[in-house]
């Protein structure tokens, strides 16, 4: 394909964890200036350009519960190469195992290049290695004629940034030598001749800038110790040596890193370095100590850049002791309690990369506490405010990370009640309380991990009135708009969980209609039509359950028709693969109300099918370990009215010994309560009892699990507090009940002719 033709140069897939990495590349691939005698050359790749310019990034993180945006979808389908940065942290990370699928099934993998950070290739092979793998699978194995990984080995094309292998200046030359097609002797030749000029005049001013440096501190030093007299001249001379610093990791090093004379650049750190770790810390002004601490800062996130944490840690440390030493002269400064607080979060950042969580989190928790006293002494300074929450979330995603959910969130609160405050001081500002709604969002996650129903409703229902505000607010907000269907919807789940079904039924009917909007609005947006038919499914099943199997029927038609030509369009996304399976698996319990056997059978198989194909990609993924349970389920239900017993027991079997390791981690009721399905129609009554006793004392309560639980002969009586504690809810946020959209109950007669 030629680089004309498509919107992006090259793709970088990354694991968030090697986030600095990526950030190094790109900046790399977009400020290389490709020789001139190369330009205008035709090769196999097309014509060489002057610039790689542009390379797409992801700049976020991707939600763990969301699929593959509609953006990055079609950044890689309109991307001439795909960069990979492998790693351990790289395998493990599910969204560059599908990014590198969805390129490959494009018929583009000849245009895969790795860059090898970490790790072992192909570790995986050897026994006892598996840790150290960081080639994902879509990389180590070809694909077959329908898309999915073979047994057949690949070789991937790759360049080593690792110690002792290329290193990254040869690493990157191998990239666009690869991305151009061209030879890496050729390009490496000339750039060696092209940097020949550019490096010895700015190495000369390099060598020169630090002896004059050492020699102005040197003086500087003297001076100071001088008589009283020429106490003033050496305050210039040293003011004027910070000055060359500065210099020195400021323009200079941004001139060095653009010729890629790292070893340059590491000298001018070190220099650096020694120079501050040299100049006395008494006797100076707090106005020269907060320019050291600024610019230890400043050398540490160059070397964090460059990978080398222990370093940049450091420099951090160095950093922190000025700090400290700042703040004792003057506890109750503010800006003071800010920079420190800024340190321990740098330092936190380093723990957190190295995997020491422990020391993360009791860095960030030191972090926080600073900043609430700071915030509380200016609470109306947003960027304290801002600074705030994010020490606080930090602290509660590595608390998060470690499985703690009861510790992470005291944090989350605190964030939650920073943003309210920030939107109670300026109203005016829609982003405060956007992301006050976010802030109850991580919440209602957190109870439901817990198994607090009724607190994981009161944040949602919290998150999406807030939303709802916004939208009355501004209707032709779509960001805005979108964020709340999908509340909605969220929150229409979790009350058709407690058997609310009248109000589970509003809210994803409201959900279904603003999908339908958005998609009407435009037709070709993918993550739309995905909400309309993911959230239609969630309708037909509410309607099942509640006796209205025949408009249960058409929603369900909806979502697998509008799934099904998704899928069609985008063959490489596994999320919408996954969804089509989900609403496949409704379509089959419907059918199964309709005795329609056959009808269900083909459902749940073409559901269970597609699902054991994403399960071989990733085994760990939960969401897919939940979902292959729940097919097996449907499909020991249809063997069971085929009066096949053993197929039946087979199916059933299958889904508990799958989910139950998963239900060892949290307490999400989903989870719970397919376990406890799988043990009762086993007739496994005495160990299912623990479950089905935490499941009604949560207060969950789908009609599905009422049905199989009395079908097993246990009680599971109506948790009345838990429904009091509903209801209340309910009613305290009536006032916002209704929609800004004047929607009725939505009519699925002539949907299929309107999409």
């Amino acid at each position: 394909m030629a680089a004309s033709a498509s919107r992006y140069r090259a793709y970088i897939s990354y694991s968030h964890a090697d986030r600095r990495w990526a950030d190094w590349l790109h900046k790399a691939l977009e400020t290389y200036r490709v020789p001139s005698r190369l330009v205008g050359t035709q090769t196999a790749a097309g014509v060489i350009p002057r610039r790689l310019i542009p390379v797409f990034r992801d700049r976020a993180e991707l939600a763990s519960a969301a699929d593959l945006t509609a953006r990055v979808n079609e950044a890689i389908q309109r991307s001439d190469n795909m960069i990979v940065i492998c790693s351990p942290r790289a395998t493990a990370s599910r969204w560059v195992n599908e990014e590198v699928l969805a390129f490959k099934r494009l018929s583009r993998q000849g245009r895969i290049f790795c860059l090898i950070v970490d790790g072992e290739p192909n570790a995986s092979n050897l026994p006892g290695r598996a840790a150290e793998e960081c080639f994902v699978p879509a990389l180590r194995k070809h694909l077959d004629a329908d898309g999915a990984l073979s047994d057949r080995n690949a070789e991937p094309i790759a360049a080593d940034a690792r110690p002792g292998k290329d290193g990254k200046t040869n690493a990157k030359l191998k990239l666009i030598a690869g991305l151009l097609d061209v030879g890496f002797d050729t390009l490496k030749q000339r750039e060696q001749h092209r940097r020949m000029r550019r490096m010895v005049a700015i190495t000369a001013v390099a060598l020169v800038v630090m002896a004059l440096t050492t020699a102005l501190a040197i003086d500087a030093l003297i001076q100071r110790h001088a008589a009283v007299i020429a106490q003033q001249a050496a305050v210039r001379r040293q003011k004027q040596a910070d000055n060359l610093v500065r210099f020195m990791l400021g323009d200079l090093y941004d001139r060095l890193a653009q010729v890629g004379r790292l070893d340059v650049m590491e000298a001018v750190d070190d220099k650096a370095m020694a120079y501050f770790q040299s100049l006395p810390t008494a006797d100076v002004t707090d106005r020269a100590l907060s320019q050291r601490v600024k610019a230890l800062q400043e050398i540490g996130a160059a070397r964090e850049t460059k990978g080398e944490l222990a370093k940049a840690l450091e420099s951090y440390q160095s950093a922190s002791i000025l700090a400290a030493k700042l703040l004792r002269r003057a506890p109750k400064d503010v800006m003071r309690q800010a920079s420190y607080a800024d340190t321990l979060t740098w330092m936190g950042r380093v723990d957190w990369y190295q995997g020491r969580l422990p020391q993360a989190a009791q860095k960030f928790r030191a972090a926080s506490e600073l900043l609430r006293h700071a915030f509380a002494a200016r609470p109306g300074d947003p960027q304290l405010g801002l600074q705030l929450s994010s020490a606080l979330v930090n602290t509660g995603r590595v608390l998060e990370a470690h499985g703690d959910f009861g510790a992470a969130k005291p944090y989350y609160e605190a964030a939650r009640d920073n943003y309210a405050r920030l939107s109670k001081r300026d109203p005016t500002d829609p982003e405060w309380p956007l992301q006050l709604a976010y802030a109850y969002n991580d919440l209602g996650k957190v109870a439901l991990e817990q198994g607090r129903l009724d607190l994981a409703i009161t944040d949602y229902r919290a998150d999406q009135s807030l939303k709802a505000t916004l939208v009355a607010r501004d209707p032709n907000n779509r960001e805005v708009g979108e964020g709340l269907l999908v509340s909605d919807a969220i929150l229409g789940r979790m009350l058709g969980w407690c058997d609310d079904m009248a109000a589970a039924l509003h809210f994803t009917e409201l959900a279904v209609a603003s999908a339908r909007k958005l998609t009407e609005f435009d037709p070709k947006n993918a993550e739309w039509a995905d909400f309309f038919a993911l959230y239609s499914q969630q309708l037909g099943g509410l309607l099942r359950q509640r006796g209205q199997p025949h408009i249960a029927a058409a929603a369900d038609n909806d979502a697998v028709r509008v799934l099904s030509s998704l899928v069609a369009q985008n063959p490489g996304d596994t999320s919408l693969q996954q969804d089509l399976a989900q609403s496949r698996l409704e379509l089959s319990r419907l059918q199964l109300t309709h005795n329609d056997i056959d009808g269900a059978t083909s459902a749940a198989s073409a559901a269970s099918a597609a699902v054991e194909r994403l399960l071989k990609d990733s085994p760990g993924d939960r969401s897919l370990i939940l979902l292959a349970a729940q097919a097996d389920l449907v499909l020991g239900q249809i063997a069971a009215r085929r009066t096949n017993s053993a197929a039946a027991r087979h199916y059933w079997s299958q889904a508990r010994d799958l989910i139950l390791p998963a239900t060892r981690s949290g307490a999400d009721p989903n989870f719970l309560a397919v376990c406890a399905e799988a043990l009762l129609r086993l007739n496994q009554t005495e160990a299912a009892r623990p479950q089905v006793a935490e499941l009604n004392a949560m207060g969950y309560r789908t009609p599905d699990f009422v049905a199989v639980v009395t079908h097993s002969r246990l009680t599971y009586p109506v948790n009345a507090a838990f429904s009091r504690r509903i209801e209340q809810i309910m009613r305290d946020g009536a006032r916002s009940l209704s929609h800004p959209q004047d929607v009725a109950t939505v009519s699925y007669q002539g949907a299929a002719a309107r999409q």
